[in-house]
Protein backbone atom coordinates (compact mmCIF):
# COMPACT_ATOMS: atom_id res chain seq x y z
CA UNK A 1 0.00 0.00 0.00
CA UNK A 2 1.43 3.66 -0.87
CA UNK A 3 1.13 6.05 2.14
CA UNK A 4 -1.06 8.66 1.92
CA UNK A 5 0.87 11.49 2.85
CA UNK A 6 -1.62 14.57 3.52
CA UNK A 7 -0.28 17.96 4.88
CA UNK A 8 -1.32 21.04 6.00
CA UNK A 9 1.21 23.53 5.95
CA UNK A 10 1.67 27.36 6.40
CA UNK A 11 2.61 29.18 3.44
CA UNK A 12 3.72 32.88 5.55
CA UNK A 13 3.13 35.67 6.86
CA UNK A 14 6.75 35.73 7.15
CA UNK A 15 7.54 34.19 3.90
CA UNK A 16 10.03 36.20 1.54
CA UNK A 17 7.62 35.28 -1.65
CA UNK A 18 4.25 36.27 0.39
CA UNK A 19 4.61 39.65 -0.85
CA UNK A 20 3.48 41.18 2.91
CA UNK A 21 1.82 39.63 5.44
CA UNK A 22 -0.63 36.71 3.62
CA UNK A 23 -0.61 33.82 5.56
CA UNK A 24 -1.88 30.83 3.51
CA UNK A 25 -2.53 27.81 4.86
CA UNK A 26 -2.38 24.98 2.11
CA UNK A 27 -3.98 21.59 2.38
CA UNK A 28 -1.31 19.45 0.30
CA UNK A 29 -1.09 15.46 -0.84
CA UNK A 30 2.55 15.30 -1.03
CA UNK A 31 3.57 18.17 -3.08
CA UNK A 32 0.24 18.81 -4.62
CA UNK A 33 -1.93 21.64 -3.24
CA UNK A 34 -5.54 20.81 -3.36
CA UNK A 35 -6.45 23.75 -1.52
CA UNK A 36 -5.42 27.07 -0.84
CA UNK A 37 -7.00 29.42 2.04
CA UNK A 38 -5.51 32.87 2.31
CA UNK A 39 -5.60 34.41 5.28
CA UNK A 40 -6.24 38.69 5.54
CA UNK A 41 -6.25 41.07 7.94
CA UNK A 42 -2.78 41.12 9.71
CA UNK A 43 -2.02 44.68 7.98
CA UNK A 44 -5.45 46.40 9.11
CA UNK A 45 -5.06 49.90 9.41
CA UNK A 46 -8.54 51.20 9.42
CA UNK A 47 -7.70 53.38 6.26
CA UNK A 48 -11.28 53.69 5.67
CA UNK A 49 -12.66 54.21 9.46
CA UNK A 50 -9.62 56.80 9.71
CA UNK A 51 -10.74 58.62 6.78
CA UNK A 52 -13.98 59.77 8.45
CA UNK A 53 -11.93 61.48 11.49
CA UNK A 54 -9.44 63.27 9.43
CA UNK A 55 -10.33 66.31 6.85
CA UNK A 56 -10.64 65.48 2.79
CA UNK A 57 -7.16 67.30 2.79
CA UNK A 58 -5.42 65.01 5.45
CA UNK A 59 -6.68 62.04 3.82
CA UNK A 60 -4.43 62.19 0.31
CA UNK A 61 -1.31 60.69 2.52
CA UNK A 62 -3.43 57.67 3.72
CA UNK A 63 -3.96 56.79 0.19
CA UNK A 64 -0.19 56.99 -0.67
CA UNK A 65 0.13 54.07 2.32
CA UNK A 66 -2.46 51.44 0.46
CA UNK A 67 -0.73 49.89 -2.50
CA UNK A 68 2.60 51.84 -1.28
CA UNK A 69 4.16 50.92 -5.13
CA UNK A 70 1.43 52.98 -6.78
CA UNK A 71 1.25 55.55 -4.95
CA UNK A 72 0.26 58.68 -7.22
CA UNK A 73 -2.19 56.33 -8.69
CA UNK A 74 -4.41 55.89 -5.43
CA UNK A 75 -4.10 59.54 -4.42
CA UNK A 76 -5.51 59.96 -8.09
CA UNK A 77 -9.05 57.95 -7.59
CA UNK A 78 -9.39 60.05 -4.36
CA UNK A 79 -9.07 63.30 -5.77
CA UNK A 80 -11.04 62.85 -8.84
CA UNK A 81 -13.73 61.28 -6.40
CA UNK A 82 -13.68 64.75 -4.29
CA UNK A 83 -13.52 66.80 -7.96
CA UNK A 84 -16.75 64.97 -8.72
CA UNK A 85 -18.51 66.16 -5.59
CA UNK A 86 -16.91 69.52 -5.79
CA UNK A 87 -17.61 70.14 -9.87
CA UNK A 88 -14.63 71.04 -10.27
CA UNK A 89 -12.42 71.81 -13.30
CA UNK A 90 -9.00 70.56 -12.98
CA UNK A 91 -6.86 72.82 -15.20
CA UNK A 92 -5.03 71.18 -18.56
CA UNK A 93 -1.75 71.38 -17.14
CA UNK A 94 -2.27 69.67 -14.27
CA UNK A 95 -4.30 66.89 -15.87
CA UNK A 96 -1.04 66.33 -18.02
CA UNK A 97 0.87 65.96 -15.14
CA UNK A 98 -1.14 63.67 -13.23
CA UNK A 99 -1.34 61.18 -16.26
CA UNK A 100 2.62 61.52 -16.75
CA UNK A 101 3.02 60.73 -13.28
CA UNK A 102 0.35 58.04 -13.14
CA UNK A 103 2.17 55.96 -16.03
CA UNK A 104 5.75 56.60 -14.37
CA UNK A 105 3.54 55.04 -11.21
CA UNK A 106 2.85 52.20 -13.59
CA UNK A 107 6.28 51.74 -14.39
CA UNK A 108 7.96 51.84 -10.85
CA UNK A 109 4.84 49.20 -10.13
CA UNK A 110 5.87 46.86 -13.02
CA UNK A 111 9.65 47.36 -12.11
CA UNK A 112 9.21 46.20 -8.86
CA UNK A 113 6.46 43.60 -9.81
CA UNK A 114 8.98 42.04 -12.32
CA UNK A 115 12.06 42.48 -10.03
CA UNK A 116 10.22 40.46 -7.04
CA UNK A 117 8.38 37.72 -9.30
CA UNK A 118 11.59 37.20 -11.15
CA UNK A 119 13.87 36.74 -7.35
CA UNK A 120 10.77 34.41 -6.07
CA UNK A 121 10.94 32.11 -9.35
CA UNK A 122 14.50 32.16 -8.42
CA UNK A 123 16.29 34.43 -11.12
CA UNK A 124 18.08 37.15 -9.19
CA UNK A 125 19.97 39.66 -11.68
CA UNK A 126 16.46 41.39 -13.37
CA UNK A 127 15.91 42.32 -9.53
CA UNK A 128 18.78 44.59 -9.69
CA UNK A 129 18.34 45.80 -13.28
CA UNK A 130 15.00 46.69 -11.82
CA UNK A 131 15.87 48.84 -9.16
CA UNK A 132 18.50 50.60 -11.26
CA UNK A 133 15.65 52.09 -13.18
CA UNK A 134 13.37 52.50 -10.05
CA UNK A 135 15.98 54.86 -8.46
CA UNK A 136 15.95 57.42 -11.42
CA UNK A 137 11.98 57.52 -11.37
CA UNK A 138 11.87 57.53 -7.81
CA UNK A 139 14.42 60.66 -8.10
CA UNK A 140 11.82 62.06 -9.86
CA UNK A 141 8.96 61.61 -7.08
CA UNK A 142 11.20 63.34 -4.79
CA UNK A 143 11.96 66.30 -7.00
CA UNK A 144 8.27 67.02 -7.61
CA UNK A 145 7.22 66.22 -3.60
CA UNK A 146 9.91 66.18 -1.38
CA UNK A 147 9.26 62.12 -0.79
CA UNK A 148 10.86 59.35 -2.62
CA UNK A 149 7.72 57.13 -1.46
CA UNK A 150 4.96 58.75 -0.27
CA UNK A 151 3.95 61.62 -2.48
CA UNK A 152 0.83 63.35 -1.48
CA UNK A 153 1.23 65.31 -4.79
CA UNK A 154 -2.11 65.09 -5.88
CA UNK A 155 -4.61 68.20 -4.49
CA UNK A 156 -8.38 67.67 -5.14
CA UNK A 157 -8.09 70.66 -7.93
CA UNK A 158 -5.25 69.74 -9.64
CA UNK A 159 -1.18 68.82 -7.85
CA UNK A 160 1.16 70.88 -5.26
CA UNK A 161 2.56 72.65 -7.32
CA UNK A 162 4.65 72.86 -10.88
CA UNK A 163 7.05 70.88 -12.23
CA UNK A 164 10.66 72.10 -10.92
CA UNK A 165 13.59 73.69 -13.34
CA UNK A 166 16.32 71.49 -12.59
CA UNK A 167 16.67 67.93 -10.82
CA UNK A 168 18.84 67.47 -7.72
CA UNK A 169 22.63 66.53 -8.59
CA UNK A 170 24.62 63.79 -7.37
CA UNK A 171 28.13 65.12 -5.11
CA UNK A 172 31.62 63.90 -5.01
CA UNK A 173 32.36 61.54 -2.18
CA UNK A 174 34.20 58.39 -0.55
CA UNK A 175 32.75 55.86 -2.75
CA UNK A 176 32.44 58.22 -6.18
CA UNK A 177 34.87 60.27 -7.47
CA UNK A 178 34.69 63.17 -9.51
CA UNK A 179 34.81 61.42 -12.83
CA UNK A 180 31.44 58.68 -11.82
CA UNK A 181 29.66 61.55 -10.26
CA UNK A 182 30.27 63.65 -13.34
CA UNK A 183 28.67 60.49 -15.65
CA UNK A 184 25.93 60.27 -13.37
CA UNK A 185 24.63 63.80 -13.48
CA UNK A 186 24.96 64.12 -17.06
CA UNK A 187 20.92 63.60 -17.43
CA UNK A 188 20.26 65.97 -14.42
CA UNK A 189 22.00 69.63 -16.08
CA UNK A 190 18.62 70.42 -17.31
CA UNK A 191 14.58 70.39 -16.17
CA UNK A 192 12.80 67.39 -14.87
CA UNK A 193 11.05 67.31 -18.26
CA UNK A 194 14.52 66.99 -19.98
CA UNK A 195 15.40 64.58 -16.75
CA UNK A 196 12.25 62.69 -17.95
CA UNK A 197 12.53 62.49 -21.54
CA UNK A 198 15.98 61.17 -21.18
CA UNK A 199 14.72 58.22 -19.27
CA UNK A 200 12.16 57.68 -21.73
CA UNK A 201 14.47 57.71 -24.30
CA UNK A 202 17.21 54.89 -22.39
CA UNK A 203 14.15 52.82 -21.01
CA UNK A 204 12.82 50.47 -24.52
CA UNK A 205 16.72 49.32 -24.26
CA UNK A 206 16.42 48.22 -20.65
CA UNK A 207 13.13 46.61 -21.36
CA UNK A 208 15.15 44.55 -24.04
CA UNK A 209 18.00 43.50 -21.57
CA UNK A 210 14.89 42.00 -19.13
CA UNK A 211 13.53 40.24 -22.19
CA UNK A 212 16.32 38.99 -23.23
CA UNK A 213 17.25 37.74 -19.80
CA UNK A 214 13.50 36.28 -19.14
CA UNK A 215 11.11 35.74 -22.40
CA UNK A 216 12.89 32.91 -23.89
CA UNK A 217 14.83 31.69 -20.98
CA UNK A 218 13.98 28.23 -20.66
CA UNK A 219 13.36 27.71 -16.89
CA UNK A 220 11.57 30.75 -16.54
CA UNK A 221 8.76 29.23 -19.16
CA UNK A 222 9.05 26.02 -17.52
CA UNK A 223 7.65 27.94 -14.51
CA UNK A 224 5.18 30.12 -16.06
CA UNK A 225 3.96 28.36 -18.67
CA UNK A 226 0.42 26.54 -18.20
CA UNK A 227 0.52 27.73 -14.28
CA UNK A 228 -2.48 29.33 -13.51
CA UNK A 229 -4.71 29.23 -16.14
CA UNK A 230 -7.84 31.43 -16.24
CA UNK A 231 -10.21 31.48 -18.80
CA UNK A 232 -11.82 34.94 -20.06
CA UNK A 233 -15.10 33.83 -18.63
CA UNK A 234 -13.66 32.73 -15.37
CA UNK A 235 -11.86 36.26 -15.12
CA UNK A 236 -14.92 37.71 -15.85
CA UNK A 237 -16.60 36.30 -12.97
CA UNK A 238 -14.42 36.24 -10.51
CA UNK A 239 -13.86 40.19 -11.03
CA UNK A 240 -10.72 40.07 -12.37
CA UNK A 241 -9.35 44.01 -13.74
CA UNK A 242 -6.14 45.18 -15.18
CA UNK A 243 -3.25 42.53 -16.29
CA UNK A 244 -5.24 40.04 -14.88
CA UNK A 245 -8.35 40.35 -17.08
CA UNK A 246 -6.13 41.30 -19.87
CA UNK A 247 -3.78 38.28 -19.66
CA UNK A 248 -6.65 36.29 -20.09
CA UNK A 249 -7.91 37.60 -22.99
CA UNK A 250 -10.11 40.59 -22.66
CA UNK A 251 -9.07 44.10 -24.01
CA UNK A 252 -10.25 46.50 -20.85
CA UNK A 253 -8.66 49.54 -19.69
CA UNK A 254 -10.27 51.99 -18.37
CA UNK A 255 -7.81 54.54 -19.44
CA UNK A 256 -9.67 53.66 -23.30
CA UNK A 257 -13.01 52.55 -22.27
CA UNK A 258 -13.82 55.12 -19.58
CA UNK A 259 -11.16 57.55 -20.63
CA UNK A 260 -10.62 60.28 -17.77
CA UNK A 261 -8.33 63.42 -17.78
CA UNK A 262 -6.52 63.43 -20.67
CA UNK A 263 -5.90 59.76 -21.46
CA UNK A 264 -8.68 60.14 -24.77
CA UNK A 265 -5.70 62.15 -26.65
CA UNK A 266 -3.20 60.36 -25.66
CA UNK A 267 -2.02 57.06 -28.37
CA UNK A 268 -1.09 54.21 -26.77
CA UNK A 269 -2.36 49.85 -27.29
CA UNK A 270 -3.55 47.85 -25.03
CA UNK A 271 -1.22 44.52 -24.83
CA UNK A 272 -3.48 41.50 -24.65
CA UNK A 273 -2.47 37.20 -23.61
CA UNK A 274 -3.89 34.75 -25.44
CA UNK A 275 -3.73 31.68 -22.66
CA UNK A 276 -4.72 33.53 -19.75
CA UNK A 277 -1.38 31.44 -18.07
CA UNK A 278 1.14 33.51 -15.76
CA UNK A 279 3.88 33.88 -18.58
CA UNK A 280 1.06 35.78 -20.35
CA UNK A 281 0.36 37.82 -17.80
CA UNK A 282 3.96 38.39 -17.81
CA UNK A 283 4.26 39.39 -21.22
CA UNK A 284 1.43 41.92 -20.80
CA UNK A 285 2.79 43.66 -17.71
CA UNK A 286 6.26 44.10 -20.23
CA UNK A 287 4.61 45.37 -23.47
CA UNK A 288 2.33 47.82 -20.69
CA UNK A 289 5.56 49.18 -19.60
CA UNK A 290 6.81 50.01 -22.84
CA UNK A 291 3.45 51.76 -23.57
CA UNK A 292 3.48 53.81 -20.70
CA UNK A 293 6.80 54.81 -21.78
CA UNK A 294 4.82 56.27 -25.10
CA UNK A 295 2.59 57.95 -23.02
CA UNK A 296 4.86 59.65 -20.40
CA UNK A 297 6.73 61.15 -23.92
CA UNK A 298 3.71 62.39 -25.06
CA UNK A 299 3.62 64.13 -22.08
CA UNK A 300 6.62 65.76 -21.60
CA UNK A 301 6.13 67.21 -25.07
CA UNK A 302 3.21 68.41 -24.36
CA UNK A 303 4.19 69.93 -21.20
CA UNK A 304 6.79 71.74 -22.86
CA UNK A 305 5.14 74.17 -24.80
CA UNK A 306 2.15 74.76 -22.89
CA UNK A 307 2.87 76.38 -19.38
CA UNK A 308 -0.18 77.32 -16.99
CA UNK A 309 -1.88 76.73 -13.70
CA UNK A 310 -1.32 73.48 -12.18
CA UNK A 311 -4.32 73.50 -9.51
CA UNK A 312 -7.97 75.43 -9.13
CA UNK A 313 -7.85 79.28 -8.75
CA UNK A 314 -10.58 78.52 -5.57
CA UNK A 315 -9.07 79.23 -2.85
CA UNK A 316 -12.30 77.26 -0.98
CA UNK A 317 -10.59 74.17 -2.05
CA UNK A 318 -6.59 75.34 -3.41
CA UNK A 319 -4.92 77.61 -0.87
CA UNK A 320 -3.35 80.46 -2.25
CA UNK A 321 0.15 81.57 -3.44
CA UNK A 322 2.43 81.86 -0.56
CA UNK A 323 3.72 85.40 -2.23
CA UNK A 324 -0.09 86.17 -1.72
CA UNK A 325 -0.46 84.80 1.75
CA UNK A 326 2.00 86.46 3.55
CA UNK A 327 0.75 90.18 1.74
CA UNK A 328 -2.62 89.94 1.60
CA UNK A 329 -4.97 89.38 4.69
CA UNK A 330 -7.81 87.90 3.07
CA UNK A 331 -5.68 85.47 1.39
CA UNK A 332 -4.37 84.60 4.87
CA UNK A 333 -7.36 83.76 6.30
CA UNK A 334 -8.11 81.68 3.06
CA UNK A 335 -5.11 79.39 3.94
CA UNK A 336 -5.54 79.10 7.72
CA UNK A 337 -9.35 78.12 7.09
CA UNK A 338 -8.26 75.54 4.73
CA UNK A 339 -5.55 73.71 6.29
CA UNK A 340 -7.40 73.96 9.88
CA UNK A 341 -10.97 73.40 9.25
CA UNK A 342 -10.42 72.06 5.46
CA UNK A 343 -12.79 72.31 2.57
CA UNK A 344 -16.88 71.35 2.88
CA UNK A 345 -17.78 69.03 0.19
CA UNK A 346 -21.04 69.07 -1.04
CA UNK A 347 -23.60 66.63 -0.10
CA UNK A 348 -23.83 63.56 -2.38
CA UNK A 349 -22.27 60.36 -3.00
CA UNK A 350 -19.75 59.66 -5.97
CA UNK A 351 -17.24 56.83 -7.32
CA UNK A 352 -14.35 57.62 -8.99
CA UNK A 353 -11.36 54.55 -10.55
CA UNK A 354 -8.37 54.87 -12.84
CA UNK A 355 -6.71 52.18 -14.13
CA UNK A 356 -3.88 51.26 -11.52
CA UNK A 357 -1.37 49.42 -12.48
CA UNK A 358 -2.97 46.36 -10.74
CA UNK A 359 -6.54 46.92 -12.04
CA UNK A 360 -9.64 49.10 -11.20
CA UNK A 361 -8.65 51.03 -8.03
CA UNK A 362 -12.09 52.90 -7.07
CA UNK A 363 -12.89 55.28 -4.29
CA UNK A 364 -16.75 55.43 -3.06
CA UNK A 365 -16.84 58.43 -1.57
CA UNK A 366 -20.04 59.73 0.59
CA UNK A 367 -20.07 63.30 2.39
CA UNK A 368 -22.81 64.89 4.43
CA UNK A 369 -21.76 68.15 3.47
CA UNK A 370 -19.02 68.64 6.34
CA UNK A 371 -15.28 69.08 6.10
CA UNK A 372 -14.68 65.07 6.39
CA UNK A 373 -15.83 62.13 4.33
CA UNK A 374 -19.17 60.48 6.20
CA UNK A 375 -17.93 57.06 4.30
CA UNK A 376 -15.21 56.32 2.84
CA UNK A 377 -14.94 52.53 0.84
CA UNK A 378 -11.99 51.27 -0.86
CA UNK A 379 -11.93 49.25 -4.40
CA UNK A 380 -8.48 47.42 -4.07
CA UNK A 381 -7.61 45.77 -7.28
CA UNK A 382 -5.58 43.10 -5.37
CA UNK A 383 -8.53 41.50 -3.38
CA UNK A 384 -10.54 39.87 -6.00
CA UNK A 385 -6.75 38.54 -7.41
CA UNK A 386 -6.39 37.04 -3.81
CA UNK A 387 -9.77 35.41 -4.11
CA UNK A 388 -9.11 33.74 -7.01
CA UNK A 389 -5.62 31.54 -5.62
CA UNK A 390 -7.68 28.32 -4.63
CA UNK A 391 -9.32 28.27 -7.47
CA UNK A 392 -5.87 29.07 -9.49
CA UNK A 393 -3.49 27.08 -7.47
CA UNK A 394 -5.47 23.79 -7.06
CA UNK A 395 -3.87 20.69 -8.97
CA UNK A 396 -0.43 22.63 -8.83
CA UNK A 397 2.73 21.91 -7.17
CA UNK A 398 3.96 23.73 -3.86
CA UNK A 399 6.22 25.84 -5.98
CA UNK A 400 3.73 27.04 -8.12
CA UNK A 401 1.78 29.00 -5.66
CA UNK A 402 5.24 31.30 -5.07
CA UNK A 403 4.85 32.17 -9.44
CA UNK A 404 1.05 32.47 -8.88
CA UNK A 405 1.83 35.25 -5.64
CA UNK A 406 4.04 37.27 -7.84
CA UNK A 407 1.73 36.75 -11.08
CA UNK A 408 -1.18 38.43 -8.99
CA UNK A 409 1.42 41.43 -8.28
CA UNK A 410 -0.52 41.55 -5.15
CA UNK A 411 0.50 44.46 -2.15
CA UNK A 412 -1.09 43.91 1.15
CA UNK A 413 -1.82 47.63 1.92
CA UNK A 414 -4.15 47.70 -0.08
CA UNK A 415 -5.79 44.51 0.54
CA UNK A 416 -5.93 44.60 4.28
CA UNK A 417 -6.69 48.43 4.14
Amino acid sequence: MAEIKNYTLNFGPQHPAAHGVLRLVLELDGEVVQRADPHIGLLHRATEKLAETRTFLQNVPYMDRLDYVSMMCNEHAYVMAIEKLLGVQVPERAQYIRVMFDEITRILNHLMWLGAHALDVGAMTVFLYAFREREDLMDCYEAVSGARMHAAYYRPGGVYRDLPDRMPQFVVNKIRNERAIRELNVDRQGSMLDFIQAFTERFPGYVDDYETLLTDNRIWKQRLVGIGVVSPERAKALGFTGPMLRGSGIAWDLRKTQPYEVYDRMDFDIPVGRNGDSYDRYLVRIEEMRQSNRIVRQCVDWLRKNPGPVIVDDHKVAPPSRVAMKSNMEELIHHFKLFTEGMHVPEGEAYACVEHPKGEFGIYLVSDGANKPYRLKIRAPGFPHLQALDEMARGHMLADVVTLIGTQDIVFGEIDR
